[in-house]
């Protein structure tokens, strides 16, 4: 991380500014096995035992990224594609700081956000105090998250059908919590920001909405990740694509020609 540090001051220069560096990644999971039913105490207790005992027995190892080294720069809008379970996902989390690496490093300049359809939101409580916690957990002071409440709100449209900002968020369809949750990290500038999946949810008018913000985050010197299946939307909002399989990286290029090649592989 050192390694980037200040690395700013060079842009006015004219010079690639690197923001995440992937130094052959690899990325394991560890999985456990054994014997006996789902949820089974004595399958518990002999886990316990012979962890206990220094035995690695029922361990499976998922080898989940492999290898996987690229350079992303400051301004650049980056889709990430491939079949389900080819690591997408898993790398992001890597970057965010949110999984250890098994090896290799990865290096970021500044502070990643990772926003995913599934990130944390508190269903208790109302669309309007989540608007509020989710900005202060992104480091906007209470005056920030105040003045851009409204616009928070009104780009997610949640409220188009009603006053649903005032409900708790457990009443929220999917598709309506996925917006709010991309509004919210959408509000402010981020260093890295990574978006999973978050443009797959809503109408058309509100993924045209979010790649115009993409690209408005590009412009104030951000770095932004995009896993998505719509290859529409990455060839809309990406400049650069990755392609991964079976956790390795198959190819890195140009949006169009890395798109039109896995087009062609898999016949997405």
């Amino acid at each position: 991380m050192a390694d980037l540090e200040k690395n700013d001051k060079r842009a006015d220069d004219g010079a690639r500014v690197p923001t995440v560096i992937a130094d052959d990644v690899h990325i394991v999971y560890r999985v456990l096995g054994g014997s006996g039913g789902r949820g089974s105490a004595t399958a518990a207790l002999s886990r316990i035992v012979r962890r206990d005992k220094g035995e690695s027995r029922g361990v499976r190892k998922v080898h989940a990224v492999r290898g996987v080294s690229f350079t992303a720069y400051r301004g650049e809008a980056i889709g990430l594609i491939g079949t389900n379970g080819s690591g997408k996902s898993t790398l992001l989390r890597a970057i965010a700081g949110l999984l250890p690496t098994e090896s290799g490093k990865v290096y970021t300049d500044g502070q990643p956000s990772l926003l995913g359809v599934n990130a944390a939101l508190m269903g208790d409580l109302t669309g309007e105090r989540n608007v509020i916690l989710g900005g202060l957990a992104m480091g906007m002071t209470r005056e920030e998250v105040r003045e851009r409440y409204q616009g928070i709100v009104d780009f997610s449209g949640i409220n188009e059908k009603g006053d649903f900002i005032t409900l708790p968020m457990r009443t929220y369809s999917s598709g309506m919590g996925a917006r709010l949750r991309f509004s919210i990290a959408a509000a402010k500038d981020h260093d890295v920001l990574m978006i999973d999946e978050a443009l797959a949810t809503g109408d058309r008018k509100f993924q045209k909405r979010s790649e115009q913000r993409i690209r408005e985050l590009r412009k104030e010197a951000g770095t932004v990740f995009l896993v998505s299946h719509s290859n529409s939307s990455i060839r809309d909002t990406c400049d650069r694509v990755l392609w991964l399989e079976k956790g390795e990286l198959l190819m890195d290029g140009p949006t169009d020609e890395v798109i039109k090649a896995y087009e062609k592989e898999t016949g997405r």
